[in-house]
């Protein structure tokens, strides 16, 4: 596929938007997940979804979609998959990240379907997010 343009954006906006991601999301759960002693190992596991997701996307938008055939429905499966598994290994890296950082982490983790599942919908909201404000997404096939 040659018509599509390369994704690039400045580190510094990767980074004030993905860490503004983590931060909210590790105040908002961290009353659930130790109280606020807890709240600066929960910004560092939002990292990997946020930081992490982002670069997964990358992969596909500059690596995987111009590799693969023009045809929508392709590139549609694709990326979902990509998410799946994407999302798999996020919550894998989060997981040995708070065995590393908490001297008592978590006994129970999500199984690896639902992680794979979650980080999709995550996407998914993500990327109706981007659609509403008339930016390229998934479900226009642009971004």
């Amino acid at each position: 596929m040659t018509d599509q343009q390369r994704f690039r954006e400045p580190l510094r906006v990767t980074l004030t938007r993905t860490i503004s991601i983590a931060l909210l999301a590790a105040t908002i759960a961290a009353p659930r997940l130790g109280g606020i002693r807890r709240w600066p190992v929960l910004v560092a596991l939002m990292l990997w979804p946020a930081f992490g997701g982002h670069w997964l996307e990358v992969l596909f938008l500059n690596w995987l979609r111009p590799r693969l055939p023009a045809k929508q429905s392709i590139q549609t499966v694709a990326r979902l998959l990509l998410w799946f598994g994407g999302g798999i290994v996020l919550a894998l890296g989060a997981r040995l990240t708070a065995k590393l950082l908490l001297a008592h982490p978590p006994a129970s983790w999500l199984p690896w379907f639902i992680a794979g599942t979650g980080f999709v919908v995550v996407e998914l909201i993500a990327h109706a997010g981007l659609r509403a404000r008339g930016r390229p997404s998934f479900y226009s096939g642009g971004g």
